[in-house]
């Protein structure tokens, strides 16, 4: 191990177990990036014309960012607007420089601190860093990632988290809603979640929130056949039926050093040996997940899609979802296809960690705890047809699901 990973492990292990001085560190830091962001451009002017994205801290090139850049590329009215896109390893998508009007940057550099105090418009889909704080007259666009079937910030009654303290999420939620612009909603029920959550309702900043629907979504909405046979022939799965399997991550999974882990339940030899004749499986790890997982012997039966860009593609090429908490079942929906539900530890997540905004009977699919469960309801899946339970779900949850976010929220925001 390096000398920097020892380090940074023996500083995440002393602030895992004292906050003290996890707020000292976090604090001293973050006043010394903010200074540092400032000197990096000190007398910058702000440019109207001039766009910053980003999705998950630099990590991708995916959702609403994604489909708001895409737009904007090919709509008229963006047709002088300049953009920058911000990423961990801009070198792996340099093919976005084949646009004039495009560049990027790396992630948490000086070139990216300029390119944050120069744009008029940052649009993202997760919260800034500690230290970035739009200056006055820029606008930031919080996409957020997702409709929130777990408890967020403020409304969180119970953590175990392993590296902040209820107190501390809802200091980074308060903060995040001091600093965004706008937040974007898919539908009347996630507008009341994000209000309670960034405690919109209390601070009075609820106007903030442009519910038109996930720029994201756009394309599910408008997904064919063709599409989705091409997909299959790209990702080899013809004449399989495809399993998108998308755990999400606990918070109390943490390493230090190398970020939040998770710690698979399934038994996928089982799993290979039931379903392998008939199944395959991509499995998608969520973004927060730090560790990688090898899937070498389940060659043929098991592809790990964890660092794929687009999620899109994926449900548009799978034809069951397998999910726990994640908020990916919300938008699978609109392609009204099944999912089950695979909540192994249920009674912790609930009661522990997080705590769920619905009811488990309000899920458009099974909820199991085994994987005797598990696959007798995928092999059920085989005689599943769309019912009116099902359509009413998509109908709350995808009311402006239409193909045309992005055009709607873009025209709120930049007037």
């Amino acid at each position: 191990m390096s000398v920097t990973k020892t380090f940074k492990k023996v500083v995440f292990d002393i602030a895992k177990k004292n906050k003290a001085f996890r707020l000292l560190f976090r604090g001293s830091r973050d006043a010394a990036y903010r200074a540092k962001m400032t000197l990096d451009d000190p007398f910058g002017k702000i440019d109207d014309k001039l766009v910053y994205f980003q999705t998950f801290s630099g990590r991708g090139y995916s959702d609403s960012p994604k489909a708001m850049y895409e737009y904007m590329l090919t709509a008229p009215e963006y047709r002088d607007y300049r953009f920058i896109w911000s990423f961990k390893d801009p070198l792996e998508y340099s093919y976005l420089l084949q646009n004039d009007r495009t560049s990027l940057v790396k992630f948490r550099t000086k070139e990216d601190n300029k390119a944050l105090r120069m744009a008029k418009y940052w649009i993202t889909n997760y919260r800034m860093l500690n230290y970035q704080f739009p200056r006055k007259g820029q606008i930031y666009v919080q996409c957020w990632h997702g409709t929130p079937l777990k408890r967020l910030g403020y409304d969180i009654a119970e953590s175990d988290n392993a590296m902040n303290s209820l107190s501390e999420i809802k200091e980074k939620y308060r903060s995040d809603a001091e600093k965004f612009s706008y937040i974007l909603s898919p539908s009347p029920f996630a507008t009341d979640k994000f209000a309670t959550a960034w405690n919109l309702n209390e601070t009075g900043q609820r106007h903030k929130i442009i519910e038109e629907g996930y720029p994201r979504n756009d394309r599910l909405a408008v997904a064919t056949e063709e599409e989705r046979a091409r997909l299959r022939k790209q990702f080899g799965v013809e004449g399989k039926k495809v399993i998108l399997y998308a755990p999400t991550w606990r918070d109390n999974q943490h390493t230090s050093g190398e970020g939040y882990t998770y710690r698979t339940e399934v038994d996928f030899d089982r799993l290979q040996k039931e379903l392998g004749d008939e199944y395959v499986i991509l499995f998608r790890a969520h973004y927060l997940v730090a560790n990688s997982f090898d899937f070498e012997r389940y060659s043929g039966f098991i592809t790990d899609v964890s660092s794929y860009g687009d999620i899109n593609d994926l449900y548009i090429v799978s034809d069951i979802l397998v999910t726990d908490y994640s908020s990916v079942f919300f938008d699978y929906s609109i392609l009204e296809r099944p999912v089950v539900f695979y909540m192994y530890d249920l009674e912790q997540y609930a009661n522990e960690l997080r705590g769920f905004y619905l009811s488990l009977d309000e899920l458009p699919g099974p909820v199991v705890k085994d994987e005797d469960g598990l696959i007798e309801e995928i092999r059920k899946t085989a005689d599943w047809q769309v019912d009116d339970r099902y359509r009413e779900f998509k109908r709350r949850f995808n009311p402006y699901e239409d193909g045309q976010s992005s055009k709607r929220v873009l025209a709120k925001v930049i007037r």
